[in-house]
């Protein structure tokens, strides 16, 4: 799949997006953790997910795995690779696609 800076993509796990007009893909890899509240629960807090990204640049052969959390209270939302901005935008209810906004 391939998408242009700036927008957002929705990844299943395992899918991987390559960035138009850059050297860098993104690739949905799994769920760390997640203590997000389920539906129709009544719960204390909203909970978080935490989701784990492969995140490389083809051309020059790097990569690293980036851990972001739905939520500001156990780390971070977004991280920096290849002078791109990786942002976590949503979680499916299930874990299963994850929303990011690459810029």
């Amino acid at each position: 799949m391939s998408t242009p800076a700036g927008h957002d993509v929705t990844l299943r796990l395992g899918q991987e997006a390559a960035v138009q007009g850059k050297d860098l893909t993104v690739r949905y890899v799994r769920v760390v953790s997640d203590s997000r509240c389920r539906p129709n629960m009544t719960c204390v807090w909203q909970g978080e997910a935490t989701l784990a990204f492969l995140l490389k640049e083809p051309g020059r052969g790097e990569g690293t795995t980036a851990e972001l959390h739905s939520g500001p209270r156990t780390g971070p939302q977004e991280t920096t690779f290849a002078a791109s901005r990786v942002e976590l935008v949503s979680v499916s209810v299930d874990g299963q696609e994850a929303t990011v906004r690459i810029s």
